[in-house]
C-alpha cells in the first residue's frame, strides 16, 4: 500500500513538472500571424513601435516614420539602431526604392 502511494505521488509531482515545464515554453514565442495568398506563418513585428526608434533622430521623423512602417509591413522587419544596418533585414528592405529610384527604406 505504502509503495502505490509513493508511485502515486512521483507520477502526479512528475506530472506538474512536465505541465509547468511546457507553458514557460509556450510564453516564449513569438505569436504568428496569417498574411498573403499563399498564408504563410509571418512573425508579428511592432512596426510603430521600432519605427518610432528608428527615426527618433531623423530630421523629419513624420517622413522617416511613414516610410518605416511601409517597409516594415512588407518586410517584417525594421533594423536596429537610429541609422545604418539595413543589411540585416535582407534584400526586401534594401531593394525597395521610391519612385525617383532611390532606397525607400530608412
Amino acid at each position: 500500500m505504502e509503495l502505490r502511494f509513493t508511485l502515486l505521488l512521483l507520477v502526479f509531482f512528475f506530472c506538474t513538472a512536465q505541465v509547468s515545464s511546457e507553458t514557460k515554453i509556450e510564453e516564449h514565442q513569438v505569436p504568428q500571424v496569417v498574411k498573403g495568398p499563399n498564408r504563410r506563418l509571418l512573425p508579428f513585428v511592432d512596426c510603430g513601435g521600432l519605427c518610432k526608434v528608428r527615426c527618433s533622430l531623423h530630421s523629419r521623423q513624420n517622413v522617416c516614420a511613414r516610410a518605416c512602417r511601409t517597409c516594415c509591413a512588407r518586410c517584417k522587419c525594421v533594423p536596429p539602431g537610429t541609422a545604418g544596418n539595413r543589411e540585416m533585414c535582407g534584400r526586401c528592405y534594401t531593394d525597395m526604392r521610391t519612385h525617383g529610384n532611390k532606397p525607400k527604406c530608412p
